[in-house]
Parts: structure tokens; sequence; C-alpha cells
């Protein structure tokens, strides 16, 4: 299992990436509602990063397949 740091740094590249390759998707990214807390100091789990990366890299999958 990935450390909180390594997905941290995961997810920042994927993040760079998209907002400078595919900035048409990056404006979109604060809409994702996983990134929307429900709660007004949330515990964020190793879990909820993965999947949050998982999702990132889902989008940006989904993009080059409908686009190029």
């Amino acid at each position: 299992m990935k450390t909180v740091k390594e997905l941290l740094t995961e997810i920042s590249t994927v993040t760079r990436n998209i907002e400078t390759n595919y900035p048409e998707v990056y404006e979109h990214l604060d809409e994702i509602p996983s990134t929307i807390p429900s709660e007004k100091n949330p515990e964020i789990s190793t879990k909820e990063l993965e999947d949050y990366l998982e999702s990132l890299i889902a989008i940006i999958t989904k993009y080059k397949e409908e686009h190029q």
C-alpha cells in the first residue's frame, strides 16, 4: 500500500499533467463530487486518496479515448 505522501505526489503529478496537456478538462476538476468533503475537518484516508487518484486517471483516460 502506498503512503499518503506517495499518493499526494502522484495526485499532484496527474493534476499537473491534466492542467498542462488538457486544460479543457482541468477547469472542471473542482466539480468532482469526491473532492467536496461533507464534514468541516474531514480525516482523509489512504483509501480515499487512492480512489481520488484513480478517478483522475479514469477521467483523463476516458477523455483521451473520446478525443484522440
